[in-house]
């Protein structure tokens, strides 16, 4: 297949890169190339801006994709850019929307993707509910060929998954443990949590390129297993080597006290404090008998049971 994918060298887009050009597709990244070194040889760079609207259309003037996968769009309007600039010239758009937008705290504790999606706590799940809906009447109204896929918790190499960490990112907190000192742990830590390994939602979502049942539809992807973050912060604790020390603080006081850099009111609130389980049934049926998120040729998880940090 013939991909262009907007990002490509993120957290998530990393391991769809690596495992697309390794299967030999006719792979395109449209970024800004502050990471050119880490993409394989065989992919073509297109170095832009994609909010520059006008050049981006002159770059890819006279080319056809068979999947566009937009993984840096996060306001309504970048994605109205997106259907003027690929509508008639993709079989496929796939926007990269967020877990965080099902409502908060949901009915159900068990999440599909027909819960409700509504989040007060957070602007940013907000914006990405509307690119959903704009995308789903673009569908509805004119067959703009639209796929939503909404990940949650997903990391990889770059970083460790903590819930409560500062400004310079999670590896404060592993300097913390390695210190013998407390860490910070939103509520009692007996909250559920689900934590997707790049490389395994990457699975997932290549089962969606290409497949007519995704076209029209949202698809969640992540993990099967739920963990407590106290299970969690043990899992990195145990990986260093060191005791888990935490030190547990309400949610709510941490949204209300934190400066508004820290956006614990989204994060927390509006995230990670309430417990949720995915439902992932609908990626299954769909993806049939390709690959799905755990199928992984390195354990991605340790000998314990417990997920790889």
């Amino acid at each position: 297949m013939k991909i262009l994918m907007i990002g490509g060298t993120g957290t998530i887009s990393s391991a769809i890169t690596r495992q697309l050009a390794a299967a030999g597709h006719d792979l395109w990244l449209l970024n800004r190339g502050t990471r050119r070194d880490e993409v394989p040889s065989n992919v073509k760079q297109v170095i832009a801006d994609i909010n520059q609207e006008e050049e981006v259309a002159q770059l890819l003037q006279g080319e056809q994709f068979d999947a566009v996968c937009e993984f840096i769009g996060f306001l309504p309007s970048q994605v109205e850019r997106d259907i003027r600039l690929f509508k008639g010239r993709t079989r496929q758009y796939v926007y990269i929307s967020s877990a965080s937008a099902y409502n908060k705290p949901a009915r159900c504790h068990v999440i599909t993707e027909g819960t409700t999606l509504a989040n007060p706590y957070w602007q940013y799940s907000r914006d990405k509910i509307t690119c959903e809906e704009i995308l789903m009447k673009a569908y509805r109204e004119n067959g703009f060929p639209a796929t939503i896929v909404r990940p949650s918790h997903t990391y990889c190499e770059r970083g460790v998954p903590v819930s409560v960490h500062g400004l310079k990112g999670s590896w404060q907190v592993l300097k913390r443990m390695m210190e013998g000192k407390r860490v910070l742990v939103q509520g009692d830590g007996s909250s559920l949590w689900t934590l997707t390994w790049n490389e395994d939602f990457a699975r997932g979502f290549i089962g969606l390129l290409g497949n007519p049942k995704a076209i029209g539809e949202a698809f969640q992807i992540m993990s099967d297993e739920s963990l407590t973050w106290d299970q969690v912060y043990q899992c990195v604790a145990q990986a260093l080597g060191v005791e888990y020390r935490p030190y547990y603080v309400s949610s709510a006081f941490l949204a209300a006290t934190a400066p508004a850099a820290y956006d614990f009111t989204g994060n927390l609130l509006g995230d990670k404090a309430v417990t949720v389980v995915f439902d992932c049934s609908k990626l299954k049926r769909a993806v049939g008998g390709a690959p799905l998120c755990g199928a992984h040729p390195k354990p991605s998880r340790t000998a314990g049971g417990r997920p790889r940090v």
